[in-house]
């Protein structure tokens, strides 16, 4: 398997990463020397473009840091434009239903094998025509997170977990918590409650999961059996330190 991101998912090794909310390859390029293991571009909340993107991508490249991608949703031509890209794992949002996850599988995988993808010849992820295994291994390669953020979707966990080709299950904070009725606080002891107990029921069906949660909230997700923690973005630590520097020298407007 060439995907080292899907490999060491699959081996449950704890994976630390932060969201790229800003729209620059030069943040990206910085952010990759960090250490992270992987950098989740967020297309879903962020003014990001396909160019752009492909920019960030080639600025991380050789870097180490794996890259996903937060999609919008089920959007086919969204899919094929950044697996073609050749990121190593799409995350996809409001998973609530099996049907939608089996939805999203299809979309990365080509066709006769169940799949609706469109096949591309010089694109990036083939390195421009050169890997001619590329679409025999694709399927193999591709890694699909499928992100849970409402009572649906937990109440669903079970059959949403028995879809192949859903490599793991993303826990969503910030939106579970409003749909549980605790808006803007994913903190709330039922949320946190809720998605403890959804982790561990993965867990109890052999898939890894995910979170987004900081320091030091993160500890109780991986103590649950998290393995892929997101602990925030370039835009928040960047806001957080000029805030903090500027509450230190500046005066109050």
């Amino acid at each position: 398997m060439r995907n080292h991101f899907k490999k060491r998912l699959q081996a449950r090794e704890p994976q630390f990463g932060i969201f790229v909310v800003s729209n620059a390859m030069q943040n990206a390029e910085a952010l990759a020397g960090s250490g992270y293991d992987y950098l989740c571009f967020d297309v879903e909340h962020s003014p990001s473009s396909t160019p752009a993107l492909h920019a960030q991508l080639a600025a991380i490249a050789g870097s180490g840091t794996a890259s996903v991608v937060r999609l919008t949703g089920l959007d086919l031509a969204a899919f094929k434009h950044y697996l073609d890209l050749g990121v190593d794992a799409l995350m996809v949002p409001n998973i609530h239903t099996a049907e939608q996850a089996r939805k999203a599988v299809q979309y990365t995988r080509y066709p006769p094998n169940g799949g609706v993808r469109g096949l591309g010849g010089t694109m990036r992820a083939t390195r421009y025509g050169r890997d001619k295994d590329y679409f025999a291994t694709a399927a193999e390669n591709t890694c699909l997170l499928a992100q849970i953020e409402s009572q649906e979707g937990l109440r669903n966990l079970d059959a949403i977990c028995a879809v192949e080709g859903v490599d793991l299950l993303f826990f969503g904070p910030t939106d579970l918590s409003a749909d549980m009725g605790y808006m803007g606080q994913p903190g709330h002891p039922e949320v946190v409650a809720a998605i403890e107990a959804g982790i561990r029921r993965a867990q109890a069906l052999g898939k890894p999961s995910g979170i987004l949660a900081g320091d030091p909230d993160c500890q109780r997700y991986i103590d649950a059996g998290a393995t892929m923690v997101i602990l925030g973005s370039d835009l928040g630590l960047m806001v957080r330190g000029a805030d903090a520097l500027a509450g230190k020298y500046c005066k109050p407007r």
